[in-house]
């Protein structure tokens, strides 16, 4: 049964309904960490290359090969290759992964609608103690945050495309964008905020190796969304009149700009409210920054604007990433959404109730893994270490699964679907992209050095992951 694509209502609907998946936790917070613990600005300006010169010519692969098919990630390897059965695989990857992916991301959200309600109530003296989050994220009203992230999700899906997901994104991403720079010019009037930027932005080219290297790089991948199967959705609900190649830069760039901009807003805030913050300490971990370390750093604020300016602040910040968190996952959903309605025929309410029921089943077996049933908490145990559900979700569909989804789209686009089939839909809606310098790049890095880095990265991923063993190193 064929069922027709619902399509974006504008191109600024499309850049910022993709951006608005680009955009998540890891943007705004492990990012910036991640940055000046591997050399400030050596890492940006590596961060920037890769995503340019990397991780855009996987960007139009994608968009091209779901607005050419018109169809979901599967169906779009489907008809692209012929039914061919190993193509076939590869489509049943890229419908997988977004699905798990939903299930850990939507446990995040929770916890971030959690911490943004008892923010809200003024608790953030309670937030900031250590044992809170374990507390928290084990308490029965864990549950009840849970059910409102679901129906919020549920409501801008019910919409589609134009309707839910392209109107939510022209709401949230703007007012995402609008207190990210509000939250950035109010930390660097802040006492000591530019010893922060100071770490941020001056470069430190001596820590970078081959692990900095490796991590700029799944850093970009892993942030522009590739090889979840999004692109090729979004792809498929583009406009034949709008230029691939303009809207895959300018999503890259929105996605770069606030990252950076987030650098801005994390690091003065924590030398600001702690100078004596040492680098080392910091985690990497988004998780672990905002729900135990960010909490006590927003508390410190109490001395300078009391404690209800404090909370007000953490209140904002609460709100900035839950929206993040929110146009992500409204993203990730979406694929298995449009999986079911393009394979099954299914109506987009059936689609989200099959979805929300079996999605929802997996996300409380994840809640349920820290500690609650011994079962989900230790499922696994390799490297070394004993793994939960959820940890086990994020080291296979998140870590592992995404350069490998994108070592076989480079592979697809080249060699079974053609370039010439890759040309002429980037042409169709930019007819100065034939013969630009543009496609010449994109035509001789997808086929050769880009799916090799993906391999590379995808191999390394898997040694490091599950053996303990890191072959960059």
């Amino acid at each position: 049964m064929t069922v027709k694509r619902d399509q974006f209502g504008s191109r600024i609907g499309f850049i910022l309904a993709a951006a608005g998946s680009a955009v998540g936790i890891g943007n705004l917070v492990g990012f910036p960490v991640a940055a000046v613990k591997n050399g400030g600005a050596a890492f940006l300006v590596m961060y920037a290359l890769f995503v340019f010169l990397l991780c855009f010519p996987v960007m139009m692969a994608e968009l091209s090969v779901g607005r050419s098919s018109q169809k979901d990630p599967l169906g779009a390897y489907r008809s692209l290759s012929g039914d061919s059965p190993g193509w076939n695989l590869a489509g049943w990857l890229v419908l997988i992964t977004p699905f798990m992916i939903s299930v850990f991301y939507m446990v995040i959200t929770v916890w971030l609608f959690a911490y943004l309600f008892e923010a809200v109530r003024g608790n953030l003296d309670q937030l900031a103690k250590p044992e809170s989050f374990s507390l928290l994220i084990n308490s029965n009203g864990i549950f009840i945050h849970f059910f409102v992230v679901v129906a919020l999700v549920n409501l801008i899906l019910v919409g589609g495309v134009k309707g839910g997901i392209e109107r939510a994104a022209k709401i949230l991403m703007p007012t995402l964008l609008v207190m990210l720079i509000a939250m950035v010019a109010f930390v660097l009037t802040l006492d000591n905020a530019f010893a922060g930027v100071k770490y941020y932005l001056v470069p430190d080219f001596s820590k970078i190796d081959a692990r900095v290297v490796n991590s700029a790089l799944s850093q970009a991948f892993f942030s522009l969304s590739l090889g979840m199967g999004i692109l090729i959705t979004y792809g498929s609900n583009m406009g034949r009149q709008d230029s691939i190649s303009t809207s895959a830069k300018l999503v890259a760039l929105t996605d770069t700009l606030v990252a950076f901009a987030a650098g801005l807003m994390i690091l003065p805030a924590i030398f600001s409210f702690n100078p004596n913050t040492e680098i080392a300490d910091l985690s990497e971990s988004s998780v672990s920054l905002i729900f135990t370390f960010l909490p006590k750093i927003f508390l410190a604020l109490q001395a300078l604007i009391g404690y209800t300016g404090a909370s007000f602040v953490a209140v904002v910040f609460f709100l900035l990433v839950f929206f993040a968190a929110i146009t992500s996952l409204v993203s990730i959903t979406e694929v298995p959404t449009a999986s079911l309605m393009g394979e099954r025929g299914y109506s987009r309410r059936k689609s989200l109730l099959v979805l929300t029921i079996s999605m929802s089943l997996l996300s409380v077996a994840c809640i349920l893994s820290f500690g609650r049933v011994g079962f989900f908490t230790e499922l696994f145990s390799y490297a070394g270490q004993s793994k939960s559900l959820f940890d086990v979700i994020i080291d296979v569909f998140y870590d592992t699964i995404l350069p490998l989804n994108g070592f076989l789209m480079c592979l697809f686009v080249i060699y079974r679907w053609k370039k010439q089939n890759l040309n002429h839909e980037l042409e169709t809606g930019d007819e100065r992209f034939r013969g630009s310098w543009t496609e010449r790049y994109l035509n001789v890095s997808l086929g050769t050095f880009v799916p090799l880095i993906l391999l590379l990265i995808f191999i390394n991923t898997v040694a490091l992951k599950f053996f303990g063993i890191n072959l960059l190193s």
